[in-house]
């Protein structure tokens, strides 16, 4: 059974994405790190709308708990495999790319398995939608952009990157993942769409890891009355976006014809300073945490926020849950895990 939080969220999304039913029903759609964060609501979502979902993850981050609802249903399938290795002898309507190693404890840690999604495993997934004649969804990120100097950031920025730094394992993998999916778009005219992802937060993403991303570690440090720690001093910013909002673009993408060989960010537009995130979450959960500063990461962005334009103008989309709206949403899942 789901919690109310996440059931809410489902309708919200289906409501949301303003598509003729028949679009996904009976189709066959392969979700990499389908038991993720972002890959599970994903699931959630299309097998509602009736279509045939493959659930590939190696649960080296993907949780069980977040599909195991989805096992009795007959449109559903989970295939526990690692993407890097998997053969797909299947044809599906839809590939959507999602596994990854997100947390940029879990990058610098064990930097060559993060390289790995996306360039062998994409190439994997592209040589099956190249003889599928299948549209391919890459979940890139705004990493991509590395230390921005154009913010609000457009696709049409290069980035600023450090190739060889602590971060190089997943923005570079990223790039790399974008450029194999551009050749394969111009040489074998592969149906492929670009999500430049930013910061997502909401239910399910993962409570056990022990270097959660920053939203969900100030909101377990906040619950328990631990100290919030922040990197830094704190002025850098980040963009939120609730999962609901993000869910709804990438299934738009999914559907809409002019996003094909597209890049498009998809993120909100409100740019926030990681301090003043703590100080809402202290607030939120009534939290007496006090807040301590540890040293920077290594190459950590200083400022990272969307441009939408592209997004508002080929999806006619963009996030309509508010930062601390989220963010209850959030704390209220949270608390009952903790």
């Amino acid at each position: 059974m789901l919690e109310p939080v996440i059931e809410r969220g489902l309708k919200t999304i289906t409501s949301s994405i303003n598509v003729n039913e028949d679009v996904f029903k009976g189709k066959r759609i392969l979700v990499t790190g389908g038991a993720g964060f972002l890959g599970s609501w994903i699931c959630d979502v299309l097998v509602k709308l009736g279509a045939k979902v493959f659930c590939l993850d190696n649960l080296s981050t993907g949780r069980m708990e977040n599909i195991k609802h989805l096992s009795n249903n007959k449109n559903f399938s989970f295939i526990r495999a690692d993407v890097n290795e998997w053969n797909p002898v299947k044809k599906f309507d839809y590939i959507i790319h999602s596994a990854s190693l997100p947390s940029p404890e879990e990058y610098v840690n064990k930097p060559v398995n993060a390289m790995f999604p996306n360039s062998v495993g994409l190439l994997r997934l592209l040589e099956n939608a190249r003889l599928s004649d299948s549209v391919l969804l890459f979940l890139s990120t705004s990493e991509v952009y590395g230390n921005a100097e154009v913010v609000p950031t457009p696709e049409t920025y290069w980035g600023k990157v450090n190739p060889i730094g602590f971060r190089s394992c997943y923005d570079e993998s990223k790039r790399f993942g974008e450029a194999l999916c551009m050749a394969y778009f111009r040489q074998y005219s592969v149906d492929i769409r670009i999500a430049r992802i930013f910061n997502t937060y909401g239910p399910r993403i993962d409570p056990n890891a022990r270097y959660a991303r920053v939203v969900p570690k100030f909101i377990i440090q906040a619950l328990r009355g631990d100290p919030l720690t922040i990197h830094g001093n704190g002025l850098q910013t980040r963009s939120f976006c609730y999962v609901t909002d993000t869910v709804t673009a990438l299934l738009k993408m999914l559907f809409i014809e002019k996003c094909r060989g597209e890049v498009i960010n998809i993120g909100s537009p409100q740019e926030i300073k990681i301090l003043d995130l703590a100080r809402i979450i202290k607030k939120l959960t009534n939290s007496k945490s006090s807040l301590i500063f540890q040293p920077p990461r290594p190459d950590d962005p200083r400022r990272r926020c969307p441009d939408l334009s592209k997004a508002k103008s080929i999806l006619e989309w963009k996030p309509k849950i508010p930062l601390r709206e989220g963010l209850r949403y959030t704390i209220e899942w949270f608390r009952g895990l903790i």
